[in-house]
């Protein structure tokens, strides 16, 4: 099991940047599978991006491909998300989750997959 803390929320303007940061408890946090996921002002769930246990492979929505950069530090047990020129589309409360082998059988994109959620942060930003 393994509980996930996000912290770097917070008032942007547009083309401002955060970083997100997922820090992870427990045991084995380089066995997950991670992911960023968002739910935006209508209530929608929508993947943001996703990082395997070794940082081998990423995946990202087609849409936020060059904006949003994923990556982890397994020593650190902590899973980062780097988002550079934000828009006010942006604005989410961002959450990350933690998943096994149903993460690979679903697809990093399918938050079915993921058995284990953080609290959420909050994301504004301003236009």
């Amino acid at each position: 099991q393994v509980q996930l803390v996000e912290s770097g929320g917070g008032l942007v303007q547009a083309e401002g940047s955060l970083r997100l940061s997922c820090a992870a408890s427990g045991r084995h946090f380089f066995w997950y599978n991670m992911g960023w996921f968002r739910h935006n002002s209508r209530n929608e769930r929508e993947f943001v991006a996703g990082i395997d246990e070794t940082a081998t492979n990423t995946y990202y929505e087609d849409s936020l491909k060059g904006r949003f950069t994923i990556s982890r530090d397994n020593a650190r047990n902590t899973m980062y998300l780097q988002m550079n020129n934000l828009k006010p589309e942006d604005t989410a409360v961002y959450y990350c989750a933690a998943g096994l082998s149903a993460v690979e059988a679903l697809g990093h994109m399918d938050a079915r997959g993921y058995a284990y959620w953080g609290q959420g942060t909050q994301v504004t930003v301003s236009s």
